[in-house]
């Protein structure tokens, strides 16, 4: 019987539904279902519980197995839902074993200790079912601890993956006809910090391309910028089969409230990387995380972040209202009332639609290579939408011009 999975938040969280759909298929005797949660604001978890809710109700012969950062980090509150029949720590998920119906434990709530991992297991998946690109996760786990976060104790410390079992892994994908392969990770650009003799982003992305020349298309997802190593630096400028969309955790555009979010960047950082990349790869596409109404934020502190989008020439913003998570030192710090918050994060939103819209403008009558999804759309290789103009196979490359757009997507001629 096939396993259905539920997937919340991250790229990290649908390649692991997958690996764990793969364990769990050859056992499933009954309706199982497997939620995998996130816990990166209050509103994903909400989500996941809704979710589960509902599927009890629809489904009252349904097995749910709860897993993620959200049993990771809450495991009392998904353990006391009566809809919950097994909880599944972060680390055990990916696990065979932990599939089989011989080794499910007496304790419906086992939860491994996280910070006690040590080492990232390749993946061993060459497709994602209705994903075109294929997302290969080379890091887990975070080092840091921003005053709003409570990933690291939902991932654990940071870890990865060696060289070779991701240069194995990319070409395992490209032989089942992969044309994109998207690095991910918790992050990213910690990549190699744990090894004995220490590596780098920069030094995997260049060891992919030359170890894989089949290889399309390679994409890095979410990067800190003032981690990004020279070698990363020097495959931007030169390496034409690195995409020129970069997504940055930026987070916040004010020096004082980056400090009080604990980041390792300034304002300035940030201005000056976007500057950089621009000047190796003009066409560069970027992206940004930012969060609204972080603890003590000012209309002013707001300003800038605000301001941050034009100076940093932003394209597609992922905007998040902040959202306290129980136990991070953000929690304690004085808020801003809720509906300042709101206001100010549709703010950021209506400033990256405007930008985007700019963006999309400056490419009508441009002549884009386009990788082909579902559903008569494409993606540039600066990551922006396509409408197709006749319906096509997931997975081709085609050149395509641009005629017009509707303000969120590339309209094709």
């Amino acid at each position: 019987m096939a396993v259905e999975t539920l997937t919340f938040g991250c790229r990290l969280n649908t390649v692991e539904a997958e690996v764990m759909r793969g364990h769990a298929e050859p056992h499933a005797g009954d309706d199982l279902v497997i939620v995998n949660t996130c816990a990166v604001t209050q509103e994903a978890g909400r989500q996941a519980r809704k979710a589960i809710r509902r599927l009890a109700r629809d489904r009252p012969g349904a097995r749910i197995v709860v897993t993620g950062c959200g049993a990771q980090v809450e495991t009392d509150l998904y353990a006391a839902m009566p809809e919950v029949a097994r909880l599944v720590g972060n680390d055990a998920k990916t696990r065979r074993e932990t599939w089989a119906p011989a080794r499910v434990p007496p304790d419906r709530a086992a939860v491994d200790d996280i910070m006690a991992v040590r080492t990232a297991a390749p993946t061993r998946i060459a497709a994602i079912a209705g994903q075109t690109r294929a997302f290969v996760p080379v890091q887990n786990g975070c080092d840091h601890r921003c005053t709003f976060c409570v990933i690291p104790f939902g991932r654990g410390n940071s870890r990865s993956v060696p060289p070779a079992d991701v240069v194995d892994q990319v070409r395992r994908i490209v032989d089942h006809g992969g044309r994109e392969v998207v690095l991910t990770g918790v992050d990213l650009t910690a990549y190699g910090r744990d090894f004995s003799d220490p590596s780098s982003l920069g030094r995997l992305t260049q060891a992919i391309l030359s170890g894989v020349p089949d290889l399309a298309r390679l994409r890095l997802s979410s990067i800190d910028s003032i981690e990004a190593d020279d070698a990363l630096m020097d495959a931007i400028a030169g390496a034409a089969r690195l995409m020129p969309h970069l997504h940055l955790s930026l987070q916040a555009g004010d020096d004082l409230i980056l400090k009080r979010m604990k980041r390792r960047h300034g304002r300035a950082d940030a201005i000056r990387f976007c500057a950089a990349v621009r000047r190796l790869r003009p066409e560069v596409v970027f992206g940004a995380d930012l969060i609204a109404g972080f603890p003590t934020e000012t209309e002013a502190q707001f300003a800038r972040s605000l301001d941050l989008v034009a100076e940093c020439g932003l394209t597609h913003l992922h905007v998040f209202p902040y959202s306290p998570r129980p136990g991070t030192p953000a929690a304690r710090m004085p808020p801003v009332p809720g509906d300042v918050v709101r206001a100010r994060a549709a703010r950021l939103r209506a400033a990256g639609a405007a930008a985007l819209e700019g963006h999309l403008e400056g490419q009508v009558g441009r002549t884009h290579r386009v990788l082909t999804e579902r559903g008569g759309l494409g993606r540039t290789e600066g990551f922006t939408p396509v409408r197709l103009a006749a319906d096509a196979a997931a997975g081709e490359l085609r050149d395509v011009t641009i005629a017009g757009h509707d303000g969120k997507v590339l309209i094709a001629a």
